[in-house]
């Protein structure tokens, strides 16, 4: 086994490439374990933007993140964050239309499950639904449709385009 000596900390480091991987090995498998800890905790891992309101400093309710204010008649998975390269809306409220580019934390299948789950409480009907490397789920909520496709991010998590259109020959307002 060779080692090294770091000046000024007065200690030596091995450069052994076998006692390296070997403690590597080890902070890998305890990261495993606390990860696997963390799944069998139990509860729901996401959670929408229509459940109890967090609750502010000033003992109000907490407004959720501007971003997502201009949409509430969707379900917003929990720590999702809005690309702004890939969204185009207009209009606000009930009545907007558009594309908005979500990146969540969670994997594609959860997400898919989320809004099989969620959007009902919206008002939105589901048309149908494709599980697949890209999910692609479509709804119709009054005059409008929104189609929602899930992919698997490039690192983590998952990228949602929720794209809403007016429906058929419908106007929108």
């Amino acid at each position: 086994m060779s080692y090294k000596y770091i000046a000024n900390q007065s200690r030596f480091l091995s450069t052994d490439p076998v006692s390296i991987l070997g403690k590597l090995g080890k902070t890998a498998a305890a990261l495993l374990v606390v990860g696997a800890l963390g799944a069998c905790s139990g509860g729901s891992v996401l959670s929408s933007n229509a459940s109890e309101p967090q609750i502010g400093p000033d003992g109000q309710p907490a407004a959720p993140e501007k971003s997502f204010n201009r949409f509430p008649d969707i379900p917003v998975p929990t720590n999702a964050k809005m690309d702004t390269k890939r969204t185009l809306v207009f209009g606000s409220n009930e009545s907007w239309y558009g594309q908005l580019g979500l990146n969540a934390k969670h994997d594609s299948d959860t997400i898919f499950d989320f809004y099989k789950q969620e959007l009902p409480g919206f008002g939105w009907e589901e048309i149908t639904s494709v599980r697949a490397p890209v999910s692609v789920l479509t709804y119709m909520r009054g005059e409008r449709i929104a189609s929602i496709q899930i992919e698997k991010a490039n690192i983590t998590g998952s990228s949602v385009t929720f794209t809403v259109s007016p429906r058929g020959g419908a106007i929108p307002k």
